[in-house]
């Protein structure tokens, strides 16, 4: 399946865009995680986003990256998320490796920096994250602060 990615800042985001995004990131947070927290976190105004749209204009993966001392000293991104239906398609894969290579592109020699899930450091630490500090509760979910020197 071919995904097309586009960035946007928040003021170029659709309402309809909006409220895929709120959407997709509800029903895997929230619903399928299990994990009651507060999407809407007045971050998405200061964000870049990518969609991932699929052929018929479905939004079925996203993530938001941050400019350098937003959440971070270094640049971050996070919200990394896929639809259940669309996993173990190397879509994570795809969209964390375009999410690197524009912060990097944008933010040379800064960190990028995330906050990951516990259970998927393995998963990050393919792309050269190195983990940093003990792991913390985050909404209930075991977290650990990763980094990589932009490419």
């Amino acid at each position: 399946m071919k995904i097309k990615y586009l960035w946007k800042t928040f003021k170029e985001l659709s309402t309809d865009d909006l409220y895929a995004i709120l959407n997709l990131r509800q029903k895997v947070f929230v619903m399928e995680q299990d994990c009651p927290y507060i999407d809407a976190d007045y971050s998405d105004q200061e964000a870049f986003h990518l969609l991932g749209y699929d052929e018929k204009n479905t939004l079925k993966a996203y993530l938001r990256a941050f400019s350098p001392n937003i959440k971070y000293k270094g640049a971050s991104m996070g919200r990394i998320v896929v639809e259940e239906g669309m996993r173990n398609k190397s879509i994570g894969k795809e969209i964390t490796n375009i999410g690197i290579r524009f912060l990097s592109e944008k933010y040379p020699n800064h960190e990028i920096i995330i906050s990951a899930q516990h259970r998927l450091q393995k998963f990050y630490e393919g792309f050269g994250f190195i983990a940093r500090g003990e792991v913390y509760l985050e909404d209930d979910i075991d977290h650990i602060q990763m980094y990589m020197l932009s490419k």
